[in-house]
Formats: structure tokens, sequence, C-alpha cells
């Protein structure tokens, strides 16, 4: 029953930020917008942590299963991607190095805050 709660918490979420999404024709998926309002509502102490942990754990837990759409996605998608693929690694590296640096960054940075 604590799963079912927990879980209905964080889609009602994920339902608002849709409708946020809907509402603000930006270029920003609504899983940032999902993102951000929890993290909103975590900091104000609307939500408790205690009613998404569990589940949020279980959720990372699982995460591994949920690239296996996307991997088989991509491999159906090989004869497009095929003359492309050298600009495809080059951007993936970078990006993923972007990434790396900024979310390494922000971690020392709300380290230091913290401390």
């Amino acid at each position: 029953m604590l799963y079912i709660k927990q879980i209905a918490v964080i889609l009602t979420i994920t339902l608002i930020s849709e409708g946020i999404k809907f509402f603000i024709p930006l270029p920003i998926p609504a899983s940032i917008y999902g993102m951000l309002l929890l993290f909103i509502l975590l900091n104000a102490r609307i939500i408790k942590l205690e009613q998404v942990k569990k589940t949020g754990y279980f959720l990372i837990d699982i995460m591994p299963l949920m690239f296996i759409p996307a991997a088989v996605g991509l491999m159906d998608a090989w004869i497009s991607m095929k003359g492309r693929i050298i600009p495809l690694v080059i951007i993936t590296t970078i990006t993923t190095l972007i990434v790396m640096l900024v979310s390494g960054w922000t971690t020392q940075f709300m380290i230091r805050r913290k401390g």
C-alpha cells in the first residue's frame, strides 16, 4: 500500500508537469518541469521525503531496464545513422563531457554550500 501511495504522489506531479508543458510551450520536456516541481515541493516541505523515498529508490534500481527500449530503437535506426556515425560519436562525446563537468561543479558547489 505504501508504494501505491508514493507512486500516486509521483504520478500526480507528472500529470501536473504535463499540464505545465501544455500551457507553457517552451522546448523543455515535461519531465524537467516535474523534477523542478518535485524539488520545489520537497524544499518547501509540502511533500515530505518519506512520501516518495522508497518508490524513488525502486525507480532508480530499475532504471537500467528503462534503457532497453531506447537501445532497441537505436539498433532499428542503424541504417539511417550509418552515414552520420562520426558526427554522432563526436557530439555524444562532447555533450557527455559537458554533462560530467557541470554535474561535478554543481555537486562541489552544493557540498561547499552545505559545509
